[in-house]
């Protein structure tokens, strides 16, 4: 069985997590900084080949009120971008609070800020293919 990416597309960083072979459960696997579009998008498509993905969930950042704001339409024109250069399905996720839920996990497991920085993204990631997994698979 192919497994899922999930990635929490932000404007400086991009959180990556992967699915187990049976697609049950969620593991952050890196943050990856953004410089110039062409390298970020190799390291994507690296990721792919290696995990055997069939499928990118990308969390999408809705307003509270369910309303799409400019971080939305930045993440939706990295979509875009993405599905130009995989072959993959890419579906999108409400990630509403992710951020905030990874950054409550981590207060709670006593992580430095410092170290609260370095993996939330990676963290957000691996919540949105939880939520996924759990809603879909």
């Amino acid at each position: 069985m192919s497994r899922i990416l999930a990635l929490d597309v932000g404007e400086k960083r991009i959180g990556i997590a992967v699915s187990d072979a049976l697609n049950m459960s969620a593991q952050g696997i890196e943050t990856l900084v953004r410089q110039d579009a062409g390298s970020t998008l190799d390291r994507i498509k690296a990721l792919v080949k290696e995990y055997d993905v069939a499928k990118i969930v990308v969390g999408l950042p809705f307003n509270m009120n369910g309303t799409k704001g400019a971080s939305a339409a930045a993440v939706e024109d990295f979509i875009e971008t993405l599905k130009n250069r995989l072959s993959v399905e890419i579906t999108t996720v409400d990630e509403r609070l992710t951020t905030a839920q990874g950054e409550r996990l981590l207060l709670e497991a006593d992580v430095s800020r410092k170290k609260r920085k370095a993996c939330i993204d990676k963290i957000a990631a691996q919540l949105i293919l939880q939520t996924y997994l759990e809603l879909n698979v």
